[in-house]
């Protein structure tokens, strides 16, 4: 190291210029490094899905769900494979192991689905594949509303969507709420008995003169004649004009028998903006894209467009990512500043203006270095890595500090700025390099960490990795060349020169104010180690004792408040699609009186797929957060305003920040025997009331319904010359209709399925009982081969790993730990009477928070060992690591004060973190004061001696390091923004409620490991050497006594 610092101070100007090209380089970075606010992680899951119009929960399960079950379930590293069969639907859903690659994944699931294709009825769908992915999620919803036509707001949104997809940025552009167009052919059922036409011939009629038949060419003299004979239908005309039977010379046309319309498909959904009919369109944005850069471009097309419009349509825009990315980012640059502005005075007052110019400069240095090598490695710059560059500002600039404050001394003592800085960066060069290595090596097992929390918290030991390697460079190259560049004896005080001299060569014990103090208690210290060390054991004990009695708890991931909220509407019952829009109605104009939300975006959905009891989800996007109250007492009193709706179950869902997702109680009930499961979720919900605690619980037992069975006698049926196939088209004639051609109008993008069906006014139940068909014997009654039965409905089935299962999912109520939560009711279950088949499964944040501890400790571990090989490697004694060690301890407890003395529960993932991060900071000012100790034992200083001067010389740039690296999280700890751009104050941020407790663990327990650093370390070591000398005493006393009694040694 010493070679490279020579280098480095021989080549002055070479070193200044690779500095500014840093500066210059990062700073160009900065500006064009993707910008976000929660980070894209990389989910392996893939999503499976197929169906067949009208098929039951039970057939889809057998037909559909097994099929691709097995293939599925033989994929290597998947981890979990959850799957849906519903009416009319089936779908599997895979979670892969994190960390596999995400491309091979899904090619394997494609090779899969290709294999249990031929396994599937041939009138299922084709299986469809797709790659879930958070990038994927929409990053603006633009909301068309207003007093139109739906086919006009169809049109302006089919429009627009094509322009927003041009954007370089934009992946894709889904329309939500559209209906698609088609063509209806409505036809009474009379006309069959009338015309004797069967079903089969009037689909074969119609697709038999819908074909473009290429004819081939004529070779002749007169040359080569291509002909064509245009048969496809291409407007409505066309299909009126089409003969469907002739009878003598009379042909009769669908003109003359049936009533054609352009019309859409039955709604199967309603969307409205504050009341208002609309459509959605979700933008999209392609991996790497810049969030702001892409809304922004997306609003300037849509305002371009919108000019060209009729005035009434309105455009809102949802859940506005760029908004949320700007704030947060306002916000931690912010806090940046603040922290720099903080540890900056703190090293002004300390080390004079020059010096402290020569620290700051490791911050831009070693930040602007980082966010390059971000940029350049694909990364983005998102809330993870802005509060780790707030993390680290107090660690940038310990090794600076180190290195500044000794070339000070040295330039004190009379030695040129070159030699000064050269010298202290050599003499610090092995504690610098050693405490940066600790640090580093707590960061490091976090690289490791599996799982969506992993995914998400991964950017944190990144950022701080590649920033703290840039600041060792600062601290040993860059500062000190710069340092012997500018570098000047600042002018001491009278009283700074005393203690200069007395803490160098004098006296330290005649050292006056806050070091004089120090060095008195110091030295109280050092002459009753063995005191000192069992008083610091003590109070160790008593805060964990402490703790332990009046803890808080603990939690998963620290709540945030929420921009948006989620009104589920729910009811458990057999209602139409309009009948759910008049519920959902209701709940949404009481919703709109609400002062505290900006918008209302509703929903009403005919079916969901993954939760049947869902009728309409309403999206509240809220007021400022410093404008309206908070978001669990606006969800308090939605419940209670909805409370006398009768029919429906209101709930109601916070946007959920970090990688949570969904409801943080969920329990999985497991069991092949259908009757013993819903017993056991009703034993369970029942344990639920009366442990209480628990809100808005929902659970996937089947809603309760009828569903009409046709039983077909085949052998009567085969009398009348009719069949399961007649039956069908009959049936679906009277339901959604019979698909029998497409075409494609000018006016329209693809193309339009042509559909037949019998009037509303011929489709209801009792025409269905009455309908005859036409076979070869004539018109039939169906009743006369088929008998109607009313069974129980069921619901959709889910399955987990090849076995039904049925997830209850619950909140919890404000003020109740998910954690204590959890443990009572998993209490509760292993003493509930359960029958034998059925088992059951915490998941969600339960299962994550197990997996979060599991992985925090084996990582805690690891550091732990990590810091001790190289803590053995910078000292070659076990005793003096042990004592390095024993900070980490110290500061354990400070965090637990700390807690105690804020009220807030321990956070397993920030706090977790935090205790981590603070193992790493806290042995760094045991690294420097044990070298320096080691290298005054080396001059020949006795230990008390040696401790005593270590302490005085050293009390200033341990002070200086723990105070600005508290100092820089001080922001955070208190949740103040001091905000420089828009000049304001801001107390209790959202930006800032997530890293709160991480701040306050680092923050408290450097404090109180500091103090005791400062005294027990050298109390440690003072014991040790006594330890070590009444050995060597012991050990020359035995070797004299030997010698006297072999007459070797004379008695006296």
């Amino acid at each position: 190291m010493n070679a490279l610092i020579d280098a480095a101070f021989s080549r002055t100007r070479v070193v200044a210029l690779i500095f500014f090209a840093i500066l210059v380089v990062g700073a160009i970075s900065y500006t064009n490094i993707p910008k976000e606010s929660n980070p894209e992680i990389p989910i392996p899951m893939a999503y499976v899905s197929t169906g067949i119009d009208g098929i039951s929960p039970e057939d889809s399960e057998r037909l559909l769900i097994e099929p691709l079950e097995t293939e599925l379930s033989s994929l290597t590293g998947l981890k979990t494979m959850t799957s849906h069969a519903g009416e009319g639907f089936g779908n599997v859903q895979l979670e892969f192991e994190p960390g596999g690659d995400v491309s091979a994944a899904i090619d394997k699931v494609r090779e899969a689905v290709d294999r249990a294709k031929p396994n599937l009825p041939d009138d299922a769908n084709d299986p469809t594949v797709t790659e879930i992915n958070t990038a994927l999620f929409p990053i603006l919803t633009v909301v068309l509303s207003g007093p139109l036509p739906e086919r006009t707001l169809n049109s302006l949104a089919s429009d627009l969507q094509s322009k927003l997809e041009g954007i370089p940025g934009v992946l894709e552009v889904v329309v939500g709420g559209e209906r698609t167009e088609l063509l209806e052919i409505l036809i009474d059922p009379t006309i069959f008995e009338t015309y004797n036409i069967s079903f089969d011939e009037l689909i074969g009629q119609v697709s038999r003169n819908n074909m473009l038949v290429a004819a081939g060419a004529i070779e002749s003299g007169a040359g080569r004649l291509v002909l064509k004979v245009p048969g496809l239908i291409e407007n409505i005309d066309d299909v009126m004009k089409m003969p469907i039977k002739v009878r003598g010379d009379t042909v009769v046309t669908f003109a003359e028998v049936a009533t054609i319309r352009r019309t859409f498909e039955d709604p199967t959904s309603f969307a409205r903006i504050n009341g208002q009919p609309a459509l959605a369109l979700e933008i999209k944005k392609r991996s790497g894209a810049n969030v702001i850069d892409t809304v922004d471009a997306a609003k300037q097309v849509i305002a371009a467009t919108q000019a060209s419009w009729p005035e009434n349509v309105k455009i809102n825009y949802m859940q506005d990512e760029s908004k949320q990315v700007k704030s947060l980012l306002s916000d931690l640059e912010a806090n940046v500043i603040a922290a720099i502005l903080l540890v900056m005075v703190v090293i002004v007052w300390a080390l004079g203006l020059r010096s402290a110019l020569l620290v700051g400069l490791a911050i831009p240095g070693a930040f602007l270095t980082g966010v390059a090598a971000l940029w350049f490695m694909g990364y983005t710059m998102n809330i993870i890595v802005l509060f780790s560059l707030i993390l680290v500002v107090g660690m940038l600039v310990d090794g600076a500090i180190v290195t500044v404050e000794l070339a000070d001394r040295r330039l004190q003592e009379g030695a040129d700025p070159k030699t000064a800085f050269a010298d202290a960066a050599k003499r610090m060069a092995w504690p610098i390099i050693a405490s940066t290595l600790t640090t580093l090596s707590v960061f490091f097992p976090l690289l490791f960490w599996q799982g969506m929390v992993g995914e998400f918290m991964k950017f944190m030991p990144i950022t701080v990795i590649l920033t703290l390697t840039a600041s060792l460079f600062m601290a040993l190259i860059f500062i000190p060349v710069t340092g012997g560049i500018m570098g000047k004896r600042r002018p001491l005080s009278k009283t700074d020169k005393s203690t200069f001299f007395e803490t160098e060569t004098g006296d330290p014990r005649k050292l006056r104010g806050g070091a004089g103090f120090y060095v008195r208690v110091l030295n109280w210290a050092i002459l009753r180690p063995g005191a000192t060390i069992l008083f610091a054991i003590a109070m160790l004990l008593g805060s964990f004792s402490l703790y332990g009695q009046f803890g808080n708890g603990v939690t998963f991931f620290p709540d945030q408040e929420p921009d948006f909220m989620q009104v589920q509407v729910r009811a458990r019952d057999n209602f139409s699609i309009f009948e759910r829009d008049a519920l959902v109605r209701l709940v949404e104009d009481r919703l709109l009186e609400d002062g505290d939300i900006r918008s209302v975006y509703a929903q009403t959905t005919a079916a969901n797929n993954t939760d049947a009891e869902v009728i309409g989800t309403i999206q509240l996007e809220l007021n400022d957060w410093d404008k309206r109250r908070p978001a669990a007492i606006i969800g308090t009193d939605i419940r209670a305003q909805m409370a006398d709706i009768a029919g429906i179950d209101i709930q109601v869902q916070a946007a959920a920040g970090g990688p949570a997702a969904g409801k943080p109680v969920n329990l999985k009930i497991i069991s092949a025997d259908r009757a013993a499961q819903v017993q056991a979720t009703n034993d369970v919900l029942d344990k639920m009331a009366r442990i209480g605690g628990f809100t808005d619980v929902t659970d996937t037992r089947p809603l309760p319904g009828v569903e009409w069975r046709l039983r077909v006698n085949r052998t009567e049926a085969a009398r009348f010359g009719a069949d399961v196939s007649l039956l069908g088209q009959a049936v679906q004639l009277l339901t959604q209709g019979i698909t029998i051609a497409d075409y494609r109008p000018d006016d329209v993008d693809g193309s339009v399925d042509i559909r037949i069906r019998f009037p509303s006014a011929d489709r209801t139940l009792e025409d269905l009982q009455s309908l005859r068909v036409p076979t070869n014997a004539g018109l039939v009654p169906i009743s006369n081969f088929v008998t109607f039965e009313a069974a129980p409905r069921t619901g959709t089935i889910n399955r987990v790993n090849q076995s039904r299962v049925v997830t209850i999912d619950a909140n919890v109520a404000p003020g109740v730990l998910v954690n204590d939560q959890v443990t009572a009711l998993r209490t509760a279950l292993e003493t509930l009477d359960l029958p034998e088949s059925v088992t059951w499964s915490f998941g969600g944040e339960a299962q994550e928070q197990s997996d979060a501890m599991i992985f925090l400790v084996s990582a805690f571990a690891s550091a732990i060992l990590l810091m001790f090989v190289i803590l053995l490697t910078q000292f070659n004694n076990f005793y003096q690591a042990f004592i390095v060690m024993s900070a980490i301890i110290f500061s354990i407890a400070g965090v637990l004060l700390g807690l105690l003395v804020t009220g807030r529960p321990f956070g397993i993932v920030m706090g977790g973190i935090g205790v981590i991060a603070l193992a790493g900071i806290v042995v760094n000012n045991n690294i420097v004061l044990i070298d320096t100790y080691n290298d005054m034992r080396r001059t020949g200083m006795a230990p008390k001696e040696a401790a005593l001067r270590t302490g005085a010389q050293r009390l200033r740039p341990v002070l200086l390091t723990s105070i600005t690296t508290a100092l820089g999280l001080m922001p955070m700890v208190i949740g103040v923004n001091i905000n420089f751009f828009t000049r304001e104050i801001i107390y209790g941020a959202p930006s800032t409620q997530w890293w709160t407790e991480l701040s306050s663990a680092i923050a408290g327990g450097l404090t109180i490991a500091t103090i005791l650093t400062l005294v027990v370390t050298p109390a440690m070591l003072i014991y040790g050497a006594n330890v070590t000398a009444n050995r060597a005493a012991r050990k020359t006393r035995r070797a004299e006594k030997q010698l006297r009694k072999s007459g070797a040694v004379p008695a006296e």
